[in-house]
């Protein structure tokens, strides 16, 4: 690869990691090529771009978007590195390597990942970042939870209307 080709790589990177806030770093060097083009089409069936670069592209990339604040990744970027890169979910990635280490093998380990500018680092975290609720799952939630005392209210008055009107009726007939 010469020099241009890296910068091309580079830039596409930084582009990436600018405009996507959240990213994994995963280590398939314990994989074989069929074993990583199977990951990778786990990964198009959901909708998440995976994509093996060199560590150092990676690093230069982190580097011009967050200066040295990208160190945090230095012990992620040794090996071969994985980059998973889910535009859509946060938690997406975290699923696809558990549910590959599942079906296939254990062979495939979270390197660490960045979620909403955190860092996480190791496979530690694999299950915790797999529980995370996606920002479509956060706002259903909290529709929901805001519905909740309005349905109450409206349930109350509903049954509560026959009651009152039946007692007004009552009260209505004992009077005459």
């Amino acid at each position: 690869m010469n020099r241009s080709q890296k910068e091309q790589v580079i830039e596409e990177l930084v582009e990436k990691f600018s405009s996507i806030d959240n990213f994994y770093f995963a280590d398939p060097s314990n994989l074989t090529v069929s074993e990583i083009n199977a990951f990778r089409g786990l990964c198009f069936e959901q909708g998440v771009e995976y994509k093996v670069y060199k560590n150092t592209l990676i690093a230069k990339a982190l580097q011009r978007i967050q200066g040295d604040d990208y160190d945090a990744f230095d012990v992620a970027l040794k090996g071969s590195t994985g980059v998973i890169f889910s535009p859509e979910s946060n938690n997406i990635p975290a699923k696809i390597i558990k549910q590959y280490r599942k079906d296939f093998n254990e062979k495939l380990d979270l390197k660490g990942a960045w979620i909403q500018s955190e860092v996480y680092l190791g496979a530690e975290n694999l299950d915790s970042l797999s529980k995370l609720k996606s920002k479509v799952e956060l706002i259903g939630e909290v529709i929901t939870l805001l519905q909740s005392p309005a349905k109450n209210v409206v349930s109350a008055l509903q049954s509560g209307g026959g009651t009152l009107a039946g007692l007004i009726k009552t009260l209505q007939e004992r009077g005459e």
